[in-house]
């Protein structure tokens, strides 16, 4: 009887689906703070920062393998979208509405993520390892939506925000990485401060958000917790 070799596409599929947030935390890990190993920040601006756009995006990809009715409609052009505009840096990066465009659909990319997560979180009675790596999660996709929002708010008006870097777009995008996980987890040095009352509003109300996901998350945990307990 002839041996039948084993389908590498559905291997990888398997190994995404069942190591998807163990993927999504490295992929977010890396794309927030890869900045923190490179030296050379011409070599970040000109190649490092488009690929790690990129592989955040693959890293991500186990979470749009989810059968859901109305995210099968959202997933494949939205995955597209997000693989393709870090790509379309090179050839249109000179054009100020490309990064209106690119941050519009970051934004919806990452609170896409944030809404598969967190309904991950409430459906289980348990606690196990893709629980708490699906919650640290949440609170960094929360980060990247903000980091986006407030990208947008600076190619709009460049005078949104005081002592962020205007020289070109990965310095916008280090001192944002800096300026939301600050003030989200609320430490706030209060060296880059909000100038509109768009900004303003919009960092309290992310603010505000921050914490209320935090006092969730610790509710959710306890219960469950609870539930282990009792069964």
């Amino acid at each position: 009887m002839r041996k039948t070799t084993p389908n590498l596409y559905s291997s990888f599929v398997t190994f995404l689906s069942n190591r998807k947030y163990e993927l999504l935390f490295i992929g977010l890990l890396q794309h927030l703070f890869v900045g923190i190993f490179v030296h050379d920040f011409d070599f970040y601006v000109r190649i490092l920062w488009p690929v790690n756009m990129v592989i955040l995006a693959v890293l991500s990809s186990s979470l749009f393998l989810e059968k859901d009715n109305w995210f099968n409609r959202l997933k494949i052009p939205l995955f597209l979208a997000v693989i393709l505009f870090p790509i379309g840096l090179s050839f249109f990066g000179h054009i100020p509405e490309y990064f209106n465009a690119l941050s519009i659909t970051y934004i919806v990319f990452f609170v896409v993520l944030f809404i598969q997560v967190f309904r991950y979180m409430i459906r289980p009675s348990y606690i196990n390892i893709d629980l708490i790596t699906s919650a640290v999660c949440g609170f960094l996709l929360l980060i990247e939506i903000f980091i986006f929002v407030m990208y947008l708010f600076i190619h709009l008006d460049p005078n949104s925000f005081s002592n962020v870097n205007l020289n070109d777009q990965p310095s916008i995008y280090i001192d944002l990485v800096y300026y939301c996980s600050i003030t989200l987890t609320t430490i706030g040095y209060g060296d880059i401060t909000p100038m509109t009352h768009q900004a303003k509003l919009t960092s309290a109300a992310f603010g505000i958000a921050g914490q209320l996901y935090q006092v969730l998350l610790v509710g959710v945990l306890i219960s469950k917790f609870t539930n282990r307990n009792k069964d």
